[in-house]
C-alpha cells in the first residue's frame, strides 16, 4: 500500500495556489487585500494580526477542510520527505509533500494548562475552541483549585462552543467529523463533546448523537454499550436520532447528499476499533481519502461545510516507535489532503484548507548515535507490516506452538522486516556500507533480539523500571525489531508519550494568509472565527 501511495504522489505541490491568491489578494500586499472585488464581505481581524498589520478584509470562506495529523510535527512530515527522495551522494533530495506548496506556512506551540509535554484531548481542545485545558479534558474550561484538581461537577460557563459547533449555528454549515481511530477518541471529539475525562468513551458517543452533525466517518465507536458493556448501544441511539449507519464499502460509497445524518463506519477493523494502518491497508480497503471524498459528497449544500479529518494512527506508530508505520500514515494523509486540493481546485474562490498536527509523539529524530551523519531510510523497505500486525502474527504462532523457539522466529522476522543474522567481523559489510547501515544483525543485536522473544513468550514478564525504558509497554519483540530497523535507518526515539515540540500549519485559499507565523495552537480557533466572520 505504502508504495501505491509513493508512486501515485500528484504533480500538483503548486495545486491552485495561485488562482486562490489571485482571487483574495488580487495584485495587493499582505496586508492590503484587493479592493475590486464586490462579492467580498467584510470580516473583522484584529486579535488574531501580527502587529503592525491593519485590519483585513477577505472574502469568508464557503468549504473549509481541517487535516490533523495526530503527532505530527516537522520531524514526522520531513520523515516522509526522506522516505520518498533520493538518499545517494551529490544526489541527495527530499520529496516534496503536496502541502508543503501552500501558500502559508506558520508553527504553533502546544502545550496545554498542565504540561509542556500536552495530550490529545487538551490540544484539540485548543484548536477547536480556542483556549487551554487539562491533560485529559476535552471541550471543557480548566476551571479548579490551585493544587490542579479538577471540578467534580461541570456548569454551562465551563463549556464554550466548538468552531464546529458555532459554525453549524451561527452559520448554517454541514459538519463532517473523520477519524482513522475510534470516531469517539480525544481528536475528533474535541469538535462535538464537552467531557471532564477523555476516557468516558460512552458518554462521548451520546454527546456524538446529540451533535447534529452531518456526517462522521472512519473508525468504530470505542466500548459502544459502555465500560461495563451494560448500556444501550450506541449505534442504535444513533440510528434512534436520525443517523444512517452504513457499515460497508458498497453502501458507504453509495451515500450522497440526499442521505441525510451519516456515520460511515470503516468494514476493515485493526487495534481497538481503528482503521488498518496505512502500511496494512489492502488494495480495494477504504482509506482516510475515501472518507474525505465521500464527506464533500454527503456535505454538499448551499451554505458549504467544514470537515475535520484526522489520521490518528500517526500518533499510534509514534507511541510505539514504528517510524515505517508513522510514515506509512503521514502519505495516507497527503493522500486525504489531495481530495481537497482537487476540489479547491473546481472552487478556488471559496475553499480554505489548513493541515497541522495536534502534537509531536514519540520523540521521533532524523540521525541518532550509533549512525554517525549517515541515514538510510531504504532499509525501511523491508518492513512489510506494522507492529500491530506483526504481534498477531507473533501471537498466532505462540497459539499453534507453544513451545515456539527463537530460531523458529528468525525467518519470519526476516520476511517481514529483511533483518537477517549475518554477523559482522569487520567495520564494513560486502554491500560497502557502514556495519550499521546494513540489514545484518550484530551480536548485540541478536543478544537485544533474543531477550525480547523471551519477554514476549514468558508467562510472568519481567516487571521492572529497564523493561519500561527498553519496551514502553509494547509486545518486547515488535518493538525491538522496530527500534533496531528505525536504527540503522537512521532514526531515533526519545519517549513512548508526547514531547512538547511544536509543529507546523500549512494554509492555503480564503484567509490563508492569517496563517503565518508563530502562534499559541489556540489562536488556530481564533483565525477561523476571524476569518469565517462569526463574533
Amino acid at each position: 500500500m505504502l508504495k501505491k501511495l509513493k508512486s501515485a504522489k500528484k504533480a500538483t505541490v503548486l495545486l491552485f495556489s495561485t488562482a486562490l491568491v489571485t482571487s483574495t489578494l488580487g495584485a495587493c500586499s499582505a496586508s492590503q487585500v484587493s479592493q475590486t472585488q464586490p462579492q467580498t464581505t467584510q470580516t473583522q481581524v484584529q486579535s488574531t494580526q501580527p502587529e503592525g498589520i491593519d485590519e483585513q478584509e477577505t472574502k469568508e470562506p464557503k468549504y473549509i477542510f481541517m487535516f490533523i495529523g495526530d503527532g505530527m510535527s516537522a520531524v514526522q512530515v520531513n520523515s516522509a520527505q526522506i522516505y520518498g527522495g533520493t538518499n545517494k551522494h551529490n544526489q541527495m533530495a527530499l520529496d516534496k509533500m503536496n502541502f508543503q506548496g501552500f501558500e502559508a506556512v506558520g508553527y504553533q506551540t502546544t502545550q496545554d494548562a498542565t504540561s509542556f509535554a500536552p495530550d490529545s484531548a487538551s490540544t484539540a481542545t485548543s484548536l477547536s475552541s480556542g483556549f487551554k485545558t487539562w491533560s485529559g479534558t476535552i471541550g471543557l474550561k480548566p476551571v479548579g483549585d490551585k493544587t490542579g484538581n479538577k471540578p467534580e461537577n461541570v456548569d454551562g460557563s465551563q463549556i464554550p462552543q466548538t468552531i464546529a459547533e458555532r459554525l453549524k449555528a451561527e452559520k448554517g454549515m454541514k459538519i463532517g467529523i473523520i477519524s482513522t481511530v475510534t470516531i469517539n477518541h480525544a481528536t475528533p471529539a474535541a469538535y462535538y463533546a464537552h467531557v471532564p475525562s477523555r476516557n468516558d468513551y460512552y458518554g462521548i458517543a451520546m454527546q456524538m448523537a446529540d451533535s447534529g452533525f452531518d456526517y462522521f466517518g472512519g473508525g468504530t465507536i470505542s466500548q459502544p454499550t459502555g465500560k461495563e458493556k451494560d448500556q444501550k448501544d450506541a449505534y442504535e441511539i444513533l440510528k434512534e436520532k436520525g443517523y444512517q449507519v452504513a457499515q460497508t464499502k458498497e453502501d458507504i460509497l453509495a451515500l450522497d447528499n440526499s442521505s441525510g445524518k451519516v456515520y460511515a463506519v470503516t468494514p476493515e477493523v485493526q487495534d481497538s476499533g481503528a482503521m488498518p494502518y496505512a502500511i496494512d491497508s489492502k488494495d480495494g480497503e477504504l482509506v482516510l481519502a475515501d472518507f474525505v471524498r465521500k464527506g464533500i459528497d454527503v456535505l454538499d449544500n448551499e451554505k458549504g461545510f467544514f470537515m475535520m479529518a484526522e489520521s490518528g494512527k500517526i500518533d499510534w506508530a509514534g507511541h510505539a516507535n514504528d517510524a515505517k508505520a508513522n510514515i506509512g500514515d503521514v502519505l495516507a494523509l497527503e493522500e486525504a489532503v489531495q481530495v481537497a486540493i482537487d476540489f479547491a481546485k473546481e472552487h478556488p474562490e471559496e475553499t480554505l484548507i489548513i493541515v497541522t498536527g495536534d502534537h509531536e509523539t514519540g520523540g521521533m529524530t532524523i540521525g541518532q548515535a550509533t549512525t554517525n551523519y549517515d541515514t538510510a531510510f531504504h532499509l525501511l523497505e523491508n518492513q512489510k507490516m506494522s507492529y500491530v500486525a506483526f504481534d498477531d502474527l507473533v501471537n498466532e504462532m505462540i497459539a499453534a506452538n507453544p513451545d515456539l523457539t527463537f530460531s523458529d522466529i528468525l525467518p519470519v522476522i526476516t520476511e517481514n522486516f529483511g533483518l537477517v543474522n549475518g554477523t559482522l567481523k569487520g567495520d564494513i559489510s560486502r554491500s560497502g556500507e557502514p556495519s550499521y547501515m546494513t540489514l545484518e544483525l550484530s551480536d548485540w543485536e541478536m543478544e537485544r533480539l533474543e531477550k525480547a522473544f523471551e519477554e514476549t513468550v514468558a508467562e510472568n514478564p519481567t516487571d521492572s523500571e529497564e523493561s519500561d525504558l527498553l519496551y514502553g509497554g509494547y509486545n518486547p519483540l515488535s518493538v525491538t525489531l522496530t527500534h533496531i530497523l528505525n536504527n540503522k535507518a537512521g532514526i531515533g526515539w526519545t519517549s513512548y508519550f508526547h514531547t512538547g515540540v511544536p509543529v507546523p500549519v500549512y494554509a492555503a485559499g480564503t484567509g490563508a494568509q492569517l496563517f503565518n507565523g508563530a502562534y499559541e495552537n489556540t489562536e488556530v480557533y481564533d483565525k477561523l472565527v476571524a476569518i469565517t466572520g462569526l463574533k
